[in-house]
């Protein structure tokens, strides 16, 4: 299960790298309902993210992406050269969003409405950016199939790789939630230096982190193709 957790790490981080949701949260536990709405967010992010991999897992899982040899088939190595492709523009924009030195980072207009949810919206919104956001599917897509091509996997240890991948993958959305818990009012000020320097680094580490995954992935897929 090592091997599996291995090939996991680098898209549960990239999966955990996610600026947009972490900022979420904290305005919400920042907010009059921070408790209520703060682990509605973490319980909707947790359910999409355990939703989407239990899914893609299955996917991976059929026939049609191994031969009978057991390596890649030629369909597993087209759907990875399009997830690399994928997440190489993903990649490009985060790049071209950066901001400028000097520049205020310009975050979406929503956020500024986030404190006026109730809790049950808030936990739609915590499925809804783990779910349907197109960088988290590119990257749990190839986790998943990452891990069901390992030869020799058990059901059983395929399943405890992707418990790993998921508790990483929520952790940098669970993380305010426990400072919160933990020190209370106090959690204003650590909370408000993380919304800060996300908005200023996230988009430069986020295209690294992106590129670095999607050259793997195209790799991948043409090694897939000269097999």
């Amino acid at each position: 299960m090592g091997q599996a957790i291995g090939q996991l790490l680098p898209f549960a981080v990239g999966v955990a790298i996610s600026p947009v949701p972490i900022i979420a949260i904290i305005l919400m536990l920042l907010s009059k309902r921070a408790g209520l709405n703060g682990g509605s967010f973490l319980a909707g992010w947790v359910v999409g993210i355990v939703g989407t991999s239990t899914i893609l897992l299955v996917l991976a899982n059929t026939r049609e992406l191994t031969s009978d040899s057991g390596a890649p088939s030629t369909t597993s190595s087209v759907i990875k050269l399009v997830l690399g492709l994928g997440l190489l523009a993903l990649a490009r924009r985060n790049f071209a969003q950066r901001p400028t030195e000097g520049d205020t980072p310009e975050l979406p207009a929503w956020l500024s409405k986030i404190e006026g949810l109730s809790p049950p919206k808030a936990a739609g919104l915590g499925v809804l950016l783990s779910a349907v956001n197109p960088k988290n599917l590119l990257l749990i897509a190839g986790a998943m199939m990452a891990v069901s091509q390992i030869p020799g996997l058990s059901t059983r240890e395929q399943i405890g790789a992707v418990v790993v991948f998921v508790l990483i993958a929520i952790s940098t959305v669970a993380a305010p939630v426990v400072i919160y818990v933990v020190i209370g009012p106090k959690a204003q000020r650590p909370l408000d230096s993380m919304k800060v320097w996300l908005g200023e680094n996230n988009a430069v580490v986020m295209a690294v982190l992106l590129l670095v995954i999607g050259v793997k992935l195209i790799g991948d897929a043409i090694s897939g193709f000269t097999a």
